[in-house]
Protein backbone atom coordinates (compact mmCIF):
# COMPACT_ATOMS: atom_id res chain seq x y z
CA UNK A 1 0.00 0.00 0.00
CA UNK A 2 1.64 3.49 -1.18
CA UNK A 3 1.89 6.53 1.44
CA UNK A 4 0.20 9.52 0.84
CA UNK A 5 2.14 12.53 -0.13
CA UNK A 6 4.85 13.50 2.30
CA UNK A 7 4.55 17.24 4.33
CA UNK A 8 7.84 17.94 2.40
CA UNK A 9 5.76 17.28 -1.07
CA UNK A 10 3.03 19.39 -0.28
CA UNK A 11 5.56 22.12 1.38
CA UNK A 12 6.97 22.28 -2.06
CA UNK A 13 3.94 22.44 -3.78
CA UNK A 14 2.23 25.65 -2.25
CA UNK A 15 5.05 28.27 -3.63
CA UNK A 16 4.49 26.72 -7.36
CA UNK A 17 0.66 27.73 -6.31
CA UNK A 18 1.44 30.87 -5.12
CA UNK A 19 4.11 31.67 -8.33
CA UNK A 20 0.97 30.64 -10.54
CA UNK A 21 -1.65 32.57 -9.18
CA UNK A 22 0.50 35.74 -9.11
CA UNK A 23 1.59 35.71 -12.77
CA UNK A 24 -2.40 35.11 -13.51
CA UNK A 25 -2.71 38.07 -11.37
CA UNK A 26 -0.68 40.17 -13.04
CA UNK A 27 -1.77 39.08 -16.34
CA UNK A 28 -5.11 39.96 -15.84
CA UNK A 29 -4.73 43.26 -14.64
CA UNK A 30 -2.12 44.06 -17.85
CA UNK A 31 -4.68 42.71 -19.93
CA UNK A 32 -7.20 45.31 -17.86
CA UNK A 33 -4.99 47.99 -18.65
CA UNK A 34 -4.77 47.45 -22.09
CA UNK A 35 -8.19 47.51 -22.46
CA UNK A 36 -8.53 50.77 -20.71
CA UNK A 37 -6.22 52.00 -23.34
CA UNK A 38 -7.55 50.61 -25.94
CA UNK A 39 -10.95 51.86 -24.81
CA UNK A 40 -9.27 55.67 -24.64
CA UNK A 41 -7.81 55.51 -28.39
CA UNK A 42 -11.09 54.25 -29.46
CA UNK A 43 -13.51 56.76 -28.13
CA UNK A 44 -10.56 59.40 -29.07
CA UNK A 45 -10.64 58.12 -32.79
CA UNK A 46 -14.84 58.24 -33.04
CA UNK A 47 -14.53 61.74 -31.85
CA UNK A 48 -11.53 62.90 -34.44
CA UNK A 49 -13.93 60.78 -37.24
CA UNK A 50 -16.91 62.76 -36.20
CA UNK A 51 -15.20 66.17 -35.94
CA UNK A 52 -13.83 65.30 -39.34
CA UNK A 53 -16.76 64.55 -40.88
CA UNK A 54 -19.15 67.66 -39.09
CA UNK A 55 -16.58 70.41 -40.82
CA UNK A 56 -17.05 68.61 -44.53
CA UNK A 57 -21.00 68.36 -44.08
CA UNK A 58 -20.84 71.70 -42.65
CA UNK A 59 -19.02 72.79 -45.87
CA UNK A 60 -20.88 70.72 -48.16
CA UNK A 61 -23.98 72.51 -46.88
CA UNK A 62 -22.42 76.09 -47.50
CA UNK A 63 -21.10 74.70 -50.89
CA UNK A 64 -24.94 74.10 -51.78
CA UNK A 65 -25.77 77.12 -50.96
CA UNK A 66 -23.85 78.92 -52.85
CA UNK A 67 -24.73 76.65 -55.85
CA UNK A 68 -27.91 77.31 -55.37
CA UNK A 69 -27.51 81.17 -55.67
CA UNK A 70 -25.57 80.42 -58.94
CA UNK A 71 -28.06 78.48 -61.14
CA UNK A 72 -29.34 81.30 -63.33
CA UNK A 73 -27.17 84.03 -61.86
CA UNK A 74 -23.83 82.84 -62.99
CA UNK A 75 -22.08 81.42 -65.47
CA UNK A 76 -19.69 79.48 -63.34
CA UNK A 77 -22.20 77.57 -61.69
CA UNK A 78 -21.13 75.09 -63.03
CA UNK A 79 -17.29 75.29 -61.18
CA UNK A 80 -19.27 74.75 -57.90
CA UNK A 81 -20.19 71.57 -58.98
CA UNK A 82 -16.84 69.93 -59.92
CA UNK A 83 -14.62 71.24 -57.55
CA UNK A 84 -12.98 74.88 -59.07
CA UNK A 85 -15.06 77.01 -57.19
CA UNK A 86 -14.75 76.25 -52.88
CA UNK A 87 -16.72 77.39 -50.44
CA UNK A 88 -14.96 79.66 -47.22
CA UNK A 89 -15.98 76.87 -44.64
CA UNK A 90 -16.89 79.48 -42.31
CA UNK A 91 -18.87 77.64 -40.23
CA UNK A 92 -16.58 73.94 -40.08
CA UNK A 93 -14.81 74.62 -36.80
CA UNK A 94 -18.01 75.31 -35.11
CA UNK A 95 -19.20 72.35 -36.31
CA UNK A 96 -15.93 70.05 -35.75
CA UNK A 97 -15.82 71.49 -31.78
CA UNK A 98 -19.76 70.73 -31.45
CA UNK A 99 -19.06 67.04 -32.17
CA UNK A 100 -16.03 66.88 -30.69
CA UNK A 101 -17.45 67.98 -27.41
CA UNK A 102 -20.82 65.46 -27.95
CA UNK A 103 -18.33 62.69 -28.24
CA UNK A 104 -16.92 64.27 -24.86
CA UNK A 105 -13.54 65.52 -26.24
CA UNK A 106 -12.04 68.81 -27.03
CA UNK A 107 -10.81 70.14 -30.54
CA UNK A 108 -7.35 70.40 -30.43
CA UNK A 109 -7.25 72.33 -34.27
CA UNK A 110 -9.00 71.90 -37.58
CA UNK A 111 -6.63 72.57 -40.89
CA UNK A 112 -7.98 72.65 -44.22
CA UNK A 113 -6.52 69.43 -46.51
CA UNK A 114 -6.75 68.14 -49.93
CA UNK A 115 -6.36 64.61 -50.29
CA UNK A 116 -6.61 62.87 -54.36
CA UNK A 117 -7.20 66.84 -55.46
CA UNK A 118 -10.20 66.88 -52.72
CA UNK A 119 -11.17 69.42 -50.32
CA UNK A 120 -11.54 68.91 -46.62
CA UNK A 121 -10.16 68.95 -43.15
CA UNK A 122 -7.61 67.12 -40.59
CA UNK A 123 -9.69 67.08 -37.04
CA UNK A 124 -7.29 67.21 -33.98
CA UNK A 125 -9.11 66.01 -30.96
CA UNK A 126 -8.21 65.52 -27.42
CA UNK A 127 -10.52 63.41 -24.97
CA UNK A 128 -11.59 65.28 -22.32
CA UNK A 129 -11.46 61.90 -20.35
CA UNK A 130 -8.33 60.09 -18.56
CA UNK A 131 -7.27 56.44 -19.80
CA UNK A 132 -8.41 55.88 -15.66
CA UNK A 133 -5.93 54.53 -12.52
CA UNK A 134 -4.06 51.37 -13.26
CA UNK A 135 -1.09 49.89 -11.62
CA UNK A 136 1.05 51.92 -14.73
CA UNK A 137 1.94 55.27 -12.70
CA UNK A 138 0.51 58.42 -14.53
CA UNK A 139 -2.05 56.88 -16.56
CA UNK A 140 -4.77 58.52 -14.38
CA UNK A 141 -3.80 61.97 -15.61
CA UNK A 142 -3.38 61.02 -19.47
CA UNK A 143 -5.42 62.08 -22.09
CA UNK A 144 -6.08 59.59 -25.55
CA UNK A 145 -5.35 61.62 -28.45
CA UNK A 146 -6.53 61.01 -32.44
CA UNK A 147 -6.94 62.86 -35.67
CA UNK A 148 -8.93 62.24 -38.69
CA UNK A 149 -9.54 63.62 -42.23
CA UNK A 150 -12.63 63.73 -43.99
CA UNK A 151 -13.00 65.36 -47.62
CA UNK A 152 -15.85 66.52 -50.11
CA UNK A 153 -15.83 64.62 -53.23
CA UNK A 154 -18.02 65.46 -56.51
CA UNK A 155 -20.23 62.65 -57.48
CA UNK A 156 -21.50 64.57 -61.06
CA UNK A 157 -20.05 64.54 -64.33
CA UNK A 158 -21.67 66.41 -67.30
CA UNK A 159 -20.52 67.59 -70.37
CA UNK A 160 -17.28 69.47 -70.32
CA UNK A 161 -19.21 71.79 -73.51
CA UNK A 162 -21.74 72.53 -71.36
CA UNK A 163 -23.59 75.87 -71.82
CA UNK A 164 -24.13 77.01 -68.52
CA UNK A 165 -27.37 79.52 -69.38
CA UNK A 166 -29.08 76.15 -71.01
CA UNK A 167 -30.18 73.06 -69.39
CA UNK A 168 -27.50 70.72 -68.17
CA UNK A 169 -28.01 67.11 -67.33
CA UNK A 170 -26.00 65.56 -64.58
CA UNK A 171 -25.03 62.25 -64.02
CA UNK A 172 -24.47 62.06 -60.12
CA UNK A 173 -22.98 58.46 -60.27
CA UNK A 174 -26.04 57.05 -62.00
CA UNK A 175 -28.73 59.15 -60.58
CA UNK A 176 -29.74 61.50 -63.50
CA UNK A 177 -30.30 65.38 -61.94
CA UNK A 178 -31.47 67.90 -64.89
CA UNK A 179 -30.65 71.45 -63.85
CA UNK A 180 -32.88 74.57 -66.50
CA UNK A 181 -30.65 77.54 -65.60
CA UNK A 182 -33.12 79.79 -66.72
CA UNK A 183 -36.28 77.93 -64.86
CA UNK A 184 -35.07 77.17 -61.50
CA UNK A 185 -35.57 77.36 -57.67
CA UNK A 186 -33.25 76.52 -55.19
CA UNK A 187 -35.27 74.29 -53.75
CA UNK A 188 -35.12 72.16 -56.95
CA UNK A 189 -31.34 70.90 -55.79
CA UNK A 190 -31.66 67.43 -55.12
CA UNK A 191 -30.20 66.39 -51.40
CA UNK A 192 -26.79 67.44 -50.92
CA UNK A 193 -25.42 63.95 -50.92
CA UNK A 194 -26.70 63.38 -54.05
CA UNK A 195 -24.02 66.03 -55.67
CA UNK A 196 -20.88 65.41 -53.07
CA UNK A 197 -19.94 62.79 -51.01
CA UNK A 198 -18.52 63.12 -47.58
CA UNK A 199 -16.56 60.73 -46.32
CA UNK A 200 -13.02 60.02 -44.11
CA UNK A 201 -10.04 59.64 -46.24
CA UNK A 202 -7.72 58.42 -43.21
Amino acid sequence: MSAGPSRNDRGQTLPIYIWLTGILLFAAIAFFVFAQAASARNGAQSAADAAALAAAQDTRDELMDKLGAAVGQADDWLDWLDGVLRPDGLGADAAAQQLAAENDSTLQGLQPVERNGYPGYRADIRTNYTVGKSIIPGTEGRHATAHAVAVIKPRCDFDPAADPKKPVELDCDGEIVNIDPGDFDPVDLPDASVLFSVHLAE
